[in-house]
């Protein structure tokens, strides 16, 4: 590779360095800075003006408009950047040293599912929805109980905010407690966190017994682990419930299991069981007076790598399955072992939730179910129950881009904090 000149883009680094002997070839062995990213790669995420917007930070360069050719005609390096320039074309890039290391080439052994030098480098997930990105759970992994957070807090105190929306993400719920016992306050809840997902239930929807209940989470029988609205396409992802009235006369707790978890389990246990399970493609239906819906996928979704991605888990919703005999019994037996693992006593965490409490979760990985409760103490009599709470739904991305844009803000005023310090000394 040859040194380069002060260019258009940038200047050489200080302190950059003449590079050895090289490659102009696309992939072959090229400058250590480099961290084995091929000539491709640098040429498409190009950062400067003419390739990307200044403002937004988006492509203005298409993949078309670069050359197919392109290779990797010179480099100089610093501790601090990299300047490539490539052929054919002569196109200048400078990259920051920290950037390129993120994607490249760290020298560790390549984590599961990748290899060295064409995905992230360690600790940066490249889908933090897969169960690489989760902290999976069974119930004495949390100590009996789930994360925790305080309303008036969480809307006073940025880093609790973020602590708890961070746990939805990590561990895949979070309880707030003391949150106004008035109708409508989950929306409030939601709106803090992103977008309210309205649905053919409204932007919000009351759990309570009903004297003439279209789905049988509007009554009092125990409801299994499970999903909410997997015969939607695409499946709210975020869930919220919050509780005005507890059963007066006791039961009705609720529910949680990691079906990351479980699914995890059933891999290790029966892999051919999870097999099935990840590729045996099933529908479930919902229908009312005013609504029909339907949506097909396999039980336990897996990303590209092979990594769990996503359940979907409610058997009062799936259809009959359309499969020969000897595949339904497979497939039913695989089944009931998910089913299984999702309501083991050792995987599941009971909680009573209290007048005040909304608990935010995962629709794509927790699994959800109540115990069975039998009170008649509500205006309507033996027909209503007295336990109430309203549930409302969200998107997992409007949830972790608030606790980005949270970390963005923290990080800045701890920029901030620093440089006063320093200023502090200096005038000491």
């Amino acid at each position: 590779m040859t040194s380069l000149a002060r260019g258009p883009v940038g200047g050489e680094p200080q302190g950059g360095a003449r590079p050895g002997d090289g490659t102009g070839e696309p992939d072959g062995p090229g400058h250590p800075a480099l961290r084995g990213l091929p000539a491709v790669w640098l040429r498409a995420n190009c950062p400067c003006a003419d390739c990307q917007d200044p403002g937004s930070g988006q492509r203005l360069a298409a993949i078309t408009g670069l050359p197919a050719d392109v290779t990797v005609a010179g480099v100089l390096a610093s501790d601090a950047a990299v300047e490539v320039i490539f052929g054919p074309d002569g196109h200048r890039a400078v990259f920051a040293a920290d950037w390129l290391a993120r994607y490249g080439d760290s020298g560790d052994p390549p984590s599961q599912g990748g290899e060295a030098g064409t995905g992230p480098g360690p600790g940066l997930p490249d889908d933090d929805r897969t169960e690489d990105a989760k902290c999976l759970w069974a119930a004495a992994d949390l100590g009996g109980g789930i994360p925790q957070g305080w309303w008036p807090r969480y809307l006073a105190d940025p880093e609790h905010r973020s602590a708890c929306l961070s746990a939805v993400l990590t561990h895949g719920l979070v309880v707030l407690h003391e949150v106004p016992c008035e109708p409508g306050a989950v929306l409030a809840v939601a709106r803090s966190l992103g977008y309210v997902r309205e649905t053919n239930y409204g932007r919000l929807f009351d759990v309570r017994a009903e004297p003439s209940a279209a789905n049988l989470a509007f009554t009092r029988l125990p409801i299994a682990p499970h999903t909410d609205n997997p015969y939607r396409d695409p499946v709210p992802t975020i869930q919220l419930l919050h509780c005005l009235h507890a059963a007066a006369a006791g039961g009705g707790d609720s529910t949680f299991t990691d079906g990351f978890h479980a699914a995890a389990v059933l891999r290790g246990r029966d892999p051919a069981a999870f097999t099935c399970l990840t590729t045996t493609p099933v529908t479930f239906a919902y229908s009312d007076a005013a609504t029909v819906l339907r949506a097909t996928g396999p039980m336990i979704g897996l990303d590209p790598r092979g990594r769990i991605r996503q359940v979907r888990l409610n058997g009062r919703s799936l259809a009959p399955v359309r499969l020969p005999a000897a595949g339904a019994r497979t497939f039913y037996a695989a089944y009931r072992a998910f089913a299984e693992l999702a309501a083991d006593p050792e995987a599941l965490v009971t909680t009573t939730l209290a007048p005040g409490d909304c608990v935010i979760f995962d629709n794509t990985r927790i699994l959800h179910g109540r115990t069975a409760f039998a009170d008649g103490g509500g205006p309507g009599g033996a027909s209503t129950g007295r336990r109430h709470l309203q549930g409302c739904y969200a998107d997992l991305d409007g949830l972790a881009s608030t606790v980005a844009v949270l970390a963005r803000g923290q990080a800045g005023r701890a920029g901030r904090e620093d440089q006063d310090e320093r200023a502090g000394q200096a005038g000491s």
